[in-house]
């Protein structure tokens, strides 16, 4: 079943370039996708649009069967930005339980508690946040997206920052993610992580789709995503 439906999408902030142009995915239920191009490419301006931060201009967005604007579709997909604004006058805890009194989701204390041990924070949910590293408050948005457990997770470049060993957990938890039905889409740059994680892998340059299909033949064919995008750089149809 599809769980996110982009259909021809496009947006200009200036009224004459388009940064997306006629961008069209989908992402079915139990599918962990991954959005990889350079900067400027789309991405972000994309995932906006889909949280409806950014106001749809043409084509159309749903999430879980309904209209991205809705209530409905926000309660069922949850976003993690690249950085890490975070209310520092709320504790670990208090930012956790005000994430799942908007989305419905009961958190009890000991997950909560289990989870912050996990990720080498012990004892520091009940801290301020003002208090926290820049990788805490990476840790601490990871964290409450696996406590939420949304039908659709997006997370853009929040794994920035993080230390392997909560890399590697949040590998393990994607997976469970996945075997569980729910979907994630991860945009980053670390190619490497997408070719072990990423069901497919969608390329998205100056504002179009470059490629779009399972991770695995993308690999096959290309030898790895890394090479599929640079030699995608090389070619004289990128430039203007």
């Amino acid at each position: 079943m599809t769980l996110l439906d982009i259909r021809n999408v496009c947006y200009s902030y200036d009224g004459r370039v388009n940064v997306l142009d006629d961008v069209s995915l989908t992402i079915t239920k139990g599918e962990i996708v991954g959005l990889i191009g350079p900067n400027g490419s789309g991405k972000s301006t994309l995932i906006k649009t889909v949280f409806d931060l950014l106001r749809l201009q043409s084509g159309t967005i749903r999430v879980d069967g309904n209209d991205h604007s809705s209530t409905a579709a926000r309660s069922a997909a949850m976003y993690l930005s690249s950085n890490d604004y975070l209310p520092q006058f709320l504790t670990g805890r208090e930012y956790t339980d005000t994430l799942g009194k908007l989305y419905g989701a009961a958190v009890d204390e000991e997950s909560l508690r289990d989870m912050f041990l996990r990720f080498s924070m012990a004892g520091r949910y009940s801290d301020l946040i003002e208090d926290y590293s820049h990788g805490m408050r990476k840790k601490t948005q990871l964290v409450s997206a696996l406590l939420m457990r949304r039908p659709l997770t997006v997370i853009d470049e929040t794994l920035n920052g993080i230390d392997i060993e909560a890399l590697y957990l949040c590998e393990k938890e994607f997976r469970r993610f996945r075997d569980d039905g729910l979907s994630i889409l991860l945009c980053t740059h670390d190619f490497a992580l997408l070719e072990r994680l990423a069901d497919r892998t969608v390329f998205l340059d100056l504002g179009r789709v470059v490629a779009d299909a399972p991770t695995p033949d993308l690999v096959a064919e290309h030898g790895s995503l890394a090479s599929m995008v640079f030699s995608h750089f090389d070619t004289d149809t990128r430039r203007p």
